[in-house]
């Protein structure tokens, strides 16, 4: 008995042979949900290629109504907390736990940038009534930039692509939050860092899906 917990470490679950087999199985786990996730915005994506294809006039005077410098501040945003990301990662595999706690730090914290700034981003188009669906009541100097019956349909789907997204921030944020957690009691080491790497795949596709929303949204031309 003595031999076999020596042989199968505490983070080891007994139904796995190995550490290097629980990691796989998990990466591979994690990349199954990853695929689920991108099918779910493809989704999303077919009905903007869709509408977009219907009405390319309206997408294109509906662009501008959004803002490129914020969008452009988010997007580098999002790169530098993949990069940070990247770094616990490393920090982890390499023992660094005081540096794994730091990147992860600021991750959350760059996370939090973002949400912040489609906060200011939202509520400067609620103002102008720019809002989706059934709540669209437009103030009079969008209806002048945007002449078009159906402006709408684009606000609706740039809600439900951004909207559904920043739920994928918070959710990635209260996972990097969990895994900080467990690194200030010491639980991640050179021999265990799965969950550090499968939150961060989970973390880059976040950042992935955004760099498509911006150029897709904000850069209509």
């Amino acid at each position: 008995m003595a031999n076999h917990s020596a042989d199968h470490p505490a983070h080891v679950h007994h139904h796995f042979v190995d550490s290097d087999q629980q990691f796989d199985s998990a990466k591979l786990g994690m990349w199954v949900f990853l695929v689920n996730e991108i099918l779910f915005f493809g989704g999303l994506f077919c009905a903007y290629i869709i509408f977009r294809a219907w009405y390319p006039e309206l997408f294109y005077q509906a662009a501008y109504e959004l803002n490129k410098v914020l969008g452009g501040v988010n997007t580098v945003v999002l790169i530098v907390s993949s990069l940070t990301v990247a770094l616990a990662i490393r920090s982890a595999q390499t023992n660094n736990i005081k540096w794994l706690k730091r990147n992860l730090l600021f991750t959350i914290l760059l996370a939090v940038v973002f949400l912040v700034i489609k906060a200011f981003e939202y509520e400067h188009k609620f103002h102008y009534g720019i809002a989706p669906g059934s709540f669209w009541d437009p103030s009079p100097e969008v209806l002048e930039r945007i002449d078009h019956p159906k402006a709408n349909i684009f606000f609706s789907i740039y809600y439900a692509l951004t909207g559904v997204h920043a739920l994928h921030v918070l959710v990635g944020i209260g996972l990097i939050f969990w895994i900080y957690l467990r690194a200030r009691k010491n639980e991640f080491s050179s021999e265990y860092f799965t969950p550090v790497e499968i939150v961060g795949l989970y973390w880059h596709l976040v950042d992935l899906i955004w760099i498509f929303l911006f150029p897709l949204l904000y850069l209509i031309e």
